[in-house]
């Protein structure tokens, strides 16, 4: 059944409405997973907000997973600077977890850096995220920085991921 479900799921660019999507679902999966108030979701709204007024498509490019005509996943890769690329909002919605979309995502997202002629892809995450953490650590990303926070609501761990991109 699991085959049949991820056979169901593709993933295609942008429209109107996801970048409202991507936030909400941030939203209300971190409140009810992780207990992350409400400040949680004005940066990935802040996030989104900054993602879009930079929008290069020479640089950047985005994700959605859909399945049956509904959002069930993103991801994001814009630029930081000449070389290096940010790995940005990936969420997977529960209906979707144990499909493989978060390798997915991230495969997009690393092909694409490649192409670009990205150096390296760095990311931001939270120690708590152990899917997302599992998915970057299986695609090749190592930790780099790990600090301790109190935001959201909640004392956690920020960290910094990077994925060296040079043969």
């Amino acid at each position: 059944m699991k085959a049949a479900m991820k056979s169901d799921i593709h993933l295609r660019p942008l429209q109107p409405g996801d970048i409202g999507w991507v936030i909400s679902r941030h939203g209300s999966l971190y409140a009810t997973e992780y207990g992350l108030d409400i400040t949680f979701e004005i940066t990935v709204a802040e996030i989104a907000a900054q993602i879009m007024r930079g929008w290069d498509p020479t640089s950047d490019n985005a994700w959605i997973a859909e399945r049956g005509g509904l959002p069930v996943g993103s991801i994001f890769i814009v630029r930081a600077d000449a070389t290096t690329a940010k790995l940005r909002l990936l969420i997977i919605d529960p209906s979707a977890r144990g499909l493989g979309l978060g390798r997915q995502l991230a495969d997009a997202a690393i092909g694409f850096a490649r192409t670009a002629d990205y150096h390296r892809i760095t990311l931001w995450t939270m120690g708590m995220l152990d899917a997302a953490r599992h998915i970057y650590a299986t695609a090749g990303f190592t930790l780099t920085d790990s600090v301790q926070a109190h935001e959201y609501g909640r004392d956690l761990v920020n960290e910094t991921w990077q994925l060296d991109l040079t043969p």
